[in-house]
């Protein structure tokens, strides 16, 4: 199979989830003889034309001086013409839709019969608070025209995968993101951040108000555990919401903003050792940062949403607002005596069986074959 992933920032990674997954699943099915492109801006570090068997095409992008959520439409612009005109791929992996639609549009994609478009629709972008409504309205069209033009959906998330279904009644494939188990955790690690282990709560999330920062850090302060455990949170502060967070709580003793960590191995430490982990995120898809944490063997408190309990399961302990939040912090010893092990060990389980990266390559590779056989 001849197969070319567009639409991510290139690999190897250094910048998210959409190009982590890129990674680990063109080297896998490279790794089985297949043809696999990825698609990368011209300015990434990783300038050689290939990549463990896989095949790195740079394409120009004026994302550096236009600025990424404008420039990304150009980019992406120039990755499927380049595709299409150049190229006689099999199957094109588009990841996301928020800056491809008008490239589907202009090609006319929905009526191409090859290559085969399958388009992942990520989270419910259409509902990230980060937008201001105007640009809200757009997206939302977006996803409807990214329904329309694909040939085929895939879906992160069972929960996307019902929304799909229900509001355009279009099937989509569930395939979820990966996760590694690592035994390296290194508790000599936390000194260089001031952590002592099993004394923390940890946040690690992109500081935007869809992931509720608020609704823990505000149920975090009203609870006993302010003061006893500090509440870490770890990623960049110099988002809008994020210099809003630093400027309310930054002076606050028990909470500590440590900004981005990307030595992995730390921040994989980080995790492991917290006492217990919020995971806030509520727009949808299956987070990557969810996955890691699961696979850190972290004691998961998470945002009650049809997401989040897709991937958690009963394996997690719900809160829904701050006084939940507040709540479940005042019995959280208690909790943690009776449970914390139990629930670790089912999320471990739930990475290697549901989640391994090696079981995601065998399903992208049989998914791919499927669509191949639907064209004869």
């Amino acid at each position: 199979m001849k197969i070319a992933f567009i639409s991510t920032r290139g690999i190897p990674n250094n910048y998210g989830g959409f190009e982590q997954f890129a990674e680990y699943i063109s080297v896998g099915l490279a790794e089985r003889g297949h043809e696999i492109t990825v698609y990368s801006p011209h300015y990434h570090p990783y300038q050689e034309k290939e990549y463990k068997g896989v095949r790195i095409k740079h394409i120009y992008s004026p994302e550096q001086w236009m600025g990424g959520s404008v420039g990304s439409f150009f980019y992406d612009y120039a990755c499927l013409k380049d595709a299409l005109k150049r190229e006689d791929f099999d199957i094109i992996y588009e990841a996301g839709y928020t800056s491809i639609i008008p490239a589907y549009i202009r090609f006319n994609v929905k009526d191409i019969k090859h290559p085969i478009f399958t388009t992942n629709m990520d989270g419910l972008e259409y509902k990230r608070t980060k937008f201001n409504p105007l640009v809200r309205r757009f997206v939302f069209w977006e996803e409807r025209m990214a329904v329309k033009h694909s040939h085929y959906l895939i879906a992160d998330n069972m929960g996307i995968h019902d929304y799909y279904k229900e509001k355009y009644g279009k099937e989509s494939k569930f395939l979820a993101y990966g996760a590694d188990i690592h035994d390296d955790w290194d508790e000599d690690l936390l000194q260089e951040f001031g952590l002592k282990a099993n004394n923390y709560y940890l946040i690690v999330a992109r500081l935007e108000p869809e992931n509720n920062l608020v609704m823990a850090i505000e149920g975090y302060l009203k609870s006993e555990e302010n003061g006893k455990r500090p509440l870490i949170i770890v990623g960049k502060t110099n988002t809008p919401h994020g210099k809003e967070l630093v400027k309310k709580y930054g002076h606050e003793r028990s909470i500590r903003f440590l900004g981005g960590i990307y030595d992995f191995r730390k921040l994989d430490s980080v995790r492991h050792f917290s006492y217990a982990y919020f995971h806030g995120h509520s727009v949808g898809g299956t987070n990557p940062s969810l996955l890691e944490a699961m696979a850190a063997g972290c004691f998961m408190l998470a945002n009650d949403n049809v997401f989040n309990r897709a991937v958690l399961k009963e394996n997690a302990l719900y809160y829904g607002n701050e006084n939940d939040v507040c709540s479940l912090l005042n019995r959280i010893e208690k909790e943690a005596a009776e449970r914390k092990d139990l629930l670790v060990k089912r999320n471990w389980n739930e990475i290697e069986t549901v989640y391994s990266w090696e079981k995601l390559i065998d399903e992208h590779e049989k998914y791919f074959k499927w669509l191949l056989s639907r064209k004869k």
